[in-house]
């Protein structure tokens, strides 16, 4: 079973959020090592934005799970 949902707008919009987070989180990281407390901001962005993907992937997954049911 692969990790991710097939192709799609869930798939699109939880692979988009992902990178969101990643670079949310690098820019904290940034922020904070030149000492600016901006980073806190970054930290909140990474926050909403692996939430995002974690919902676009479990409501893919589940729309998965409820068309083969329906086919199976």
């Amino acid at each position: 079973m692969p990790s991710l949902p097939p192709p799609g707008p869930d798939r699109r919009l939880a692979v988009l959020a992902l990178a969101v987070c990643a670079l949310a989180v690098a820019a904290a990281v940034v922020s904070f090592v030149r000492g600016s407390f901006i980073g806190i901001v970054w930290i909140l962005l990474a926050g909403v934005s692996s939430n995002m993907a974690w919902f676009y992937f479990r409501k893919a997954k589940l729309e998965r799970a409820r068309q083969a049911e329906v086919a199976g």
